[in-house]
């Protein structure tokens, strides 16, 4: 079962809506709107999943460098340290600590990122061939856009969450407390891939059914890589 998306639009685009007429140009004002708000909310998710390539990139590199500092000094062989030694070089190991932590952390969020591209990459393909599809109306094409907005919208707001958690390294969170909130964007990450792909599906079933022959059928299957 699909969860409801709610569709909100912005407060002036709603108020041009109401001063047009009823029927096919607000219908394609409408669908305008829709549209432009989701390609805003495409951008930043872009934006923000190679944030968290960024970061992951710097975090690794910043293992190195340390890694290779303790190396140089040969840390491990110092058998005779003197209470300065310790204090000077025992920030290296600190450091590499919670280096590797956030790293251990950052591969979890990797799979979100990779999610929440995957989510985006089932839109523009669905999407694309809807459009396409002769078997749906403008009104039909304008609500799977709907649909897809509030999808979308849910995704990066389970996005940021993942940002909470990256940002409280910054500050101070149990390691319980940031698997807690990994978990939870995980799964409701994967819920909002789920409902985008059963959308699609339940589109690409209503379409087959429309089908005035088994050439069609046959043709659309192909198109929607359907077996």
């Amino acid at each position: 079962m699909i969860r409801t998306y709610m569709v909100v639009l912005p407060l002036s685009a709603t108020t041009v809506l109401v001063a047009l007429p009823s029927g096919a140009n607000a219908q394609v004002i409408i669908a305008e709107v829709i549209k432009a708000a989701i390609k805003k909310v495409v951008k930043a998710i872009d934006l923000k999943v190679q944030r968290l390539q960024n970061q992951t990139i710097w975090l690794q590199n910043a293992q190195k460098t340390v890694e290779n500092q303790l190396s140089k000094f040969k840390l491990d062989e110092i058998s005779d340290w003197t209470e300065r030694q310790r204090k000077l070089y025992a920030n290296y190991y600190d450091e590499l600590v919670k280096v590797k932590a956030m790293i251990a952390t950052y591969q979890r969020v990797k799979h979100l990122a990779e999610t929440q591209t995957n989510i985006v990459r089932e839109y523009h393909w669905a999407i694309a061939l809807f459009n396409k599809d002769k078997h749906f109306s403008p009104d039909e094409l304008t609500h799977m856009e709907s649909v897809y907005k509030g999808i979308l919208e849910a995704s990066i707001r389970n996005l940021d969450q993942v940002f909470i958690v990256t940002n409280s390294f910054k500050t101070q969170m149990s390691d319980g407390k940031r698997l807690e909130l990994i978990n939870a964007a995980s799964a409701k990450m994967d819920d909002n891939y789920s409902d985008l792909k059963q959308f699609n599906q339940q589109n690409i079933t209503l379409s087959i059914q429309r089908s005035q022959s088994a050439l069609e059928v046959k043709t659309l299957k192909q198109i929607y890589e359907v077996n």
